[in-house]
């Protein structure tokens, strides 16, 4: 049966000689693996340049469940980006979050809050002239609502983050996964603050390179088996 749904690409990988198997975060279903064939032939149907990671896609699929691969008979990226491939950081940033919200929610079923978070955060990301360098730190920080780990706002004695039991407090926990001042206030600050007024947050480059590393520590903690994460170290180049 054919179904017309959204889709956010995660990952792609090269299928025999011209054909793909694409893992897709879909609107309707969650994330679904599709086999699509003869992409790389010079009229494919289906182009492999729309299939990069986070693209957004408006998909007709044929669904069953059960099976592991399903089939597309229709995708086009919608909409189009207009930023994202032609600047270097705003491609950087979506290789980055993309490796993580990949490793984050691999058997995600149909989750039309997270898919609306992550939809409309690249879109936002694609559409912004100037790239706040702590959206990331920030995208991150706020998924963790849609993975069942987001932190409630410290009060003004705490000046910690426990990242192990994910929460402010105003005593050093016993061991190493705590954040201290100034970047517990940084990291709250993010937490509450909205994507207009991002760019206020001044953060220098040595404390962000401090909050993302400790951002990739609470994921560990949080998620099982999420992996290393590596996309960041070139990231991090590109933001200084």
């Amino acid at each position: 049966m054919l179904h017309k749904t959204r889709g956010i690409v995660l990952k792609t990988t090269a299928y025999a000689e011209s054909s793909v198997v694409v893992h897709v975060f879909t609107e309707k279903f969650g994330i679904q693996s599709y086999l699509i064939n003869g992409v790389k032939k010079p009229k494919a149907k289906i182009r492999l340049n729309i299939l990069q990671p986070l693209h957004l896609l408006d998909m007709v699929v044929y669904h069953k469940d059960g099976t592991g691969l399903q089939r597309v008979s229709e995708a086009r990226q919608l909409p189009l980006f207009q930023r994202i491939p032609y600047d270097i950081i705003k491609s950087s940033l979506v290789i980055f979050l993309n490796e993580v919200v990949y490793k984050s929610v691999k058997q995600q079923g149909p989750d039309i809050a997270m898919f609306e978070f992550l939809y409309n955060a690249v879109i936002w990301l694609d559409s912004s002239v100037d790239t706040p360098v702590n959206f990331h730190i920030y995208f991150l920080l706020k998924f963790t609502r849609y993975l069942g780990f987001y932190p409630a706002l410290p009060k003004s004695v705490d000046k910690f983050f426990d990242l192990k039991d994910g929460v402010f407090t105003p005593h050093v926990p016993s061991h190493a996964f705590v954040l201290h001042e100034p970047h517990t206030t940084q990291w709250a600050r993010i937490l509450a603050c909205s994507l207009t007024d991002l760019p206020t947050v001044k953060i220098s480059n040595n404390d962000r390179r401090v909050l993302i590393r400790k951002v990739i520590d609470f994921y560990r903690l949080h998620i099982d088996n999420i992996g290393e994460i590596k996309s960041n170290e070139i990231l991090e180049e590109v933001l200084n």
